[in-house]
């Protein structure tokens, strides 16, 4: 959990000041992490989401630590509400300099097990979601001179898992579109890179391993596949957004990076 700073400190720490972010799937999770240690940052922060009720207490978080939010429901896979969020931010805020893609689902499947629905409800919103939101910040960035946009892909979309398909080929097409839309943009001073987190410690991982003795040793036994030898938690992934948010990673576009306690080292 996200443990709320107050004003005093706060303010001192402003990475992000004076930028507008835009983070879906922001009420919870990773994303809520995201809206969080950005409104520490300095941003202004608009977050998105299908449950109204989950952003608007994150916006509340957002005010008691001294920081301005947003809460706007909207469904990523849908392109006329991709665009309404847009522009709702930037009538409310002024502009837009930062869109989060963090929106996803997680499927559990082979390409035998899952049905023609299933998948295509998991590549609308891990894959077709990005390039909404993304296409629809565009103008808003050139408005204001430049962006940065933020994918949150996953560590399989780097390398392969038994029994996620649907959900490797997601998130490799969104290391591949980071890389694209980086090249596309980097002329208008657009940067687009791509975070690609590991096991991450949410509400959803925790309903993967009951607290039965099987469930604990399944647990115990991905852990033991993490060389630093815990899950991740939803600020590891936040504190790395806010740094290609910022202007500390100004010479980086094109990256897709693993945060994933160095499964990856192997």
């Amino acid at each position: 959990m996200v443990h709320r700073l107050d004003a005093k400190v706060a303010a001192n720490v402003t990475r992000l000041k004076g930028k507008v972010a835009i983070v879906t799937g922001a009420g919870s999770g990773i994303g809520r992490a995201i809206a969080l240690v950005f409104g520490r940052e300095g941003a202004k922060v608009a977050v998105l989401g299908r449950r109204r009720e989950l952003l608007q207490e994150v916006v509340d978080e957002l005010n008691r630590s001294g920081a301005e939010g947003v809460a706007l429901p909207c469904d990523v896979t849908d392109a006329g509400d991709a665009r309404g969020a847009v522009e709702q931010a930037e009538t409310k805020f002024g502009r837009s300099n930062v869109l989060v893609n963090n929106a996803g689902i997680l499927s559990v499947s082979t390409v035998e097990s899952i049905s023609e629905e299933e998948w295509d409800r998991v590549i609308d919103t891990n894959l077709k979601g990005p390039f909404l939101m993304s296409r629809a910040v565009l103008p808003a960035f050139r408005r204001a001179g430049g962006g940065t946009i933020v994918n949150i892909g996953s560590v399989l979309g780097l390398v392969a898992m038994k029994d996620r398909a649907a959900y490797c080929a997601s998130k490799g097409g969104v290391a591949l579109l980071t890389k694209a839309m980086a090249l596309d943009h980097a002329h208008e001073g657009i940067r687009v890179n791509c975070v690609c987190p590991a096991i991450i410690e949410t509400d959803l991982v925790k309903g993967l391993f009951n607290e039965s003795e099987a469930g604990r040793a399944a647990r115990d036994a991905r852990i033991g596949t993490l060389p630093l030898g815990r899950f991740g938690r939803p600020e590891d992934v936040a504190e790395l957004a806010a740094f290609l948010a910022s202007e500390e990673s100004s010479w980086i576009t094109g990256a897709a990076i693993p945060v994933d306690g160095g499964l990856t080292a192997y």
